[in-house]
């Protein structure tokens, strides 16, 4: 299902692409500007099974994507020059913001370099948990169970359940099925019991992935100190907002920035919901992240801005660079508007 579905949007966009739709649309879909999402940057990884693989691009990609928007004449700005032109109406010119989620070492190495080259501003959205080295990044712990092991049991709905993955293909099914079995729990207590569980029974390090693959507190400062970025809160814990209750939201939002202000002497204005989908962040999220005393906020629901979206500023849609689809046409596309209009059904504010 996951490869047909890969098959289908890259289908939809090689055609608006290859017939000029995406051009002929821009002026009426392609909006005031984007907010771009990304997380890792690296060289790519060996092996066949690689289910993470959407949350990662290579160097050469994000430098031919940001070389692109340099000749495009697209303004690269903050997110505060993005809040004012939103606030102010200010649409003279058009614009894109450059962010990741979560605070990746190899944004470090890898990212920042490039983005210096450009001089192109960026927003880091930092979960406190990971630098803090607390964090777990539960989905790499559930790739590393299945890639490492030809047959996989665990309980679920209350019933012991006994898969054999032994080809690269069976291994995406059943990382697809438990993925999204563990998505549909109410709580993410339960769904971080659940994996724990799988990690410590196949002998998964899980603490060693947050050690391995993200920043220090150190490391980010030194990010921080640079005139180009931007630190953003992106909870304490990485949690699906939506299965929280008020109280755990509103614990999530401001602790992290606290955390961020007690460590890097500055308290972050912008934050990016984990996850970020409908089911991860909705209209209560929206509200708690403003009365939080956020100027914006970013999902990663599929959409360009519009200047409706200044009513609208912690509930911003993102486009994503995803690792499946390395190419610049499918980011010209992206940026056109034309794709995600047709997935948003031509609404241009998707804040419900």
């Amino acid at each position: 299902m996951a490869g047909l579905k890969k098959v289908v949007l890259r289908t939809g966009m090689e055609a608006l692409y290859f017939t000029g739709a995406h051009h002929l649309l821009r002026p009426l879909l392609g909006g005031v500007g984007a907010i771009l999402t990304l997380h890792h940057v690296r060289p790519p990884r060996t092996g066949s099974f690689q289910p993470n693989r959407l949350l990662e691009v290579s160097p050469e990609f994000l430098d031919d994507v940001i070389k692109g928007l340099r000749h495009g004449g697209i303004d690269i700005v903050t997110l505060d020059e993005m809040h004012r032109r939103l606030k102010e109406q200010d649409f003279r010119r058009r614009f894109v913001c450059v962010t990741f989620d979560d605070g990746y070492r190899d944004n470090l190495r890898y990212a920042l370099p490039i983005l210096k080259r450009y001089e192109a501003p960026f927003a880091i959205y930092i979960p406190t948990s990971f630098p803090d080295r607390a964090g777990e990044l539960w989905w790499l712990t559930l790739e590393a169970v299945i890639a490492r092991h030809s047959r996989v049991a665990l309980v679920m709905d209350g019933e012991d359940r006994r898969y054999d993955c032994h080809s690269t293909e069976a291994k995406y099914e059943l990382y697809e099925h438990i993925y999204w079995w563990l998505r549909s729990l109410d709580s993410e207590d339960e769904l971080r019991e659940v994996v724990r569980d799988l990690g410590a029974r196949y002998g998964v390090d899980s603490a060693a992935f947050c050690k391995d693959l993200c920043m220090t507190w150190e490391e980010i400062g030194e990010i921080a100190a640079d005139p180009l970025a931007t630190i953003g809160a992106h909870t304490v814990n990485h949690v699906m907002l939506k299965k929280a209750s008020d109280a755990d939201v509103r614990g999530e939002m401001q602790q992290s920035a606290a955390v961020i202000e007690a460590t890097l002497g500055m308290r972050p204005a912008h934050f990016s919901y984990p996850v970020g989908d409908r089911t991860s962040a909705g209209p209560r999220e929206f509200r708690i992240a403003a009365e939080a005393g956020f100027k914006t906020a970013v999902t990663t629901r599929p959409g360009v801005l519009f200047p409706e979206h200044a009513a609208h500023l912690t509930a911003l849609p993102r486009l994503s660079l995803n690792g499946e689809y390395q190419q610049r046409r499918y980011a010209k596309v992206l940026l056109s508007g034309a794709a995600t209009a047709l997935w948003n059904g031509f609404r241009r504010v998707d804040a419900a």
